[in-house]
């Protein structure tokens, strides 16, 4: 099938760098793309095709109505209406899909992005699992930021627990802040990207905006607060169940970790994956799950991540954290399962 439609806005935008969008609509939806003007011709079957027009109308749509978007936005599109075929992409880019979070403003790369922005808004506490690269923790820190100034709560509290690569804060060397803050850094640049320096400075010092160890939380009670937890696989069992008890009235909280790289000494249960055993099927509570599709990084880090699941699929008898990932990944889709029981013993 072969249909022709006009391209309203500029064509730079929607064809991307090197044309990267286009590529991505032939390649995702299995057709042709042939430019003449500001016409585009589209070959192939009638469902992708279709498909693919929908995707244009809609970038007509966004330009008749003052709305220019960048080529990554573009690309976002595309990605968004190519993995969800059955709903339209329409509003995505409207109040409640991309908004201005501070200096910055923030749409869905993809469906899952989209569906982790939704449940944040509607439940009060999400769980966000999958590799680096997916967005997990910039999301939760732009959705934060943007709560935070529309009054919807009255701060800000980030934390992570203070394990990585097998270090302890207390054998680093420096003062207590010196020691937390290049862990802390991540969160740290997110909010740099939301919000101007001076600003996010007072908000530091203010205790507006609170970054610290997960230790931190320790006998407090949240309210009126918009809680992240990042990292959340290098959480014990009682770390974990601190945290998600410290959630009080008016509040929301966010949890978000890679089960495939839990630095957690040899034996011990990540509390990430037990929470999601204990509480993934609770009414109140979102599990959203990201694959490698949703790797908004270099292309090549979705085939290294891809390579990685695929080894550890192979080789589970491996032990340790590695040895576990495959049954991680599986305890993250089916909260009811426990991990340990599909790792052979050895």
């Amino acid at each position: 099938m072969r249909r022709t439609v006009h391209i309203s806005g500029q064509i730079e935008p929607f064809f991307g760098t090197l044309d990267e969008n286009v590529r991505l609509l032939e390649d995702s939806l299995h057709v042709r793309t042939h430019l003449h003007d500001t016409r585009l011709t589209i070959e192939g079957e009638q469902d992708n095709v279709d498909r693919a027009v929908t995707i244009v109308e809609e970038y007509n749509h966004l330009t008749r109505h003052g709305r220019k978007l960048s080529s990554s936005e573009v690309k976002s599109l595309v990605r968004v209406a190519t993995e969800e075929p059955h709903e339209s992409p329409r509003g995505m880019f409207e109040h409640g899909r991309a908004r201005s979070f501070g200096k910055k403003q923030v749409t869905p790369k993809g469906a899952n992005q989209r569906h982790y922005m939704e449940a944040i808004e509607k439940y009060d506490m999400v769980f966000a699992i999958g590799p680096g690269g997916t967005g997990k923790t910039y999301l939760a820190v732009a959705m934060a930021v943007s709560a935070l100034l529309t009054k919807q709560v009255n701060r800000i509290i980030l934390a992570r627990p203070a394990v990585e690569a097998g270090e302890r804060l207390g054998f680093l060397p420096g003062t207590l802040q010196q020691k937390i803050d290049p862990y802390m850094r991540p969160l740290y640049d997110a909010l740099y990207d939301m919000l101007d320096a001076d600003k996010l400075e007072r908000f530091l010092e203010k205790g507006i905006i609170e970054v610290a160890p997960l230790a931190f939380m320790r006998g407090r009670t949240l309210n009126d607060s918009f809680v992240i937890l990042d990292e959340a696989q290098n959480t014990t069992s009682e770390q974990m169940k601190m945290f998600l008890t410290r959630l009080g009235f008016n509040s929301k909280a966010v949890v978000t970790g890679d089960v495939t790289q839990i630095d957690l000494p040899q034996g011990k249960k990540s509390g990430l994956i037990e929470a999601l055993e204990v509480c993934g099927r609770i009414e109140g509570i979102s599990v959203v799950q990201f694959g490698e599709r949703d790797v908004v990084r270099h292309n090549l880090v979705q085939q290294i991540i891809r390579a990685y699941e695929d080894y550890d699929t192979a080789h589970p008898q491996r032990g340790g954290a590695n040895g576990k990932a495959a049954a991680a990944r599986e305890s993250a889709r089916d909260p009811g399962k426990d991990p340990e029981q599909e790792i052979p013993q050895g």
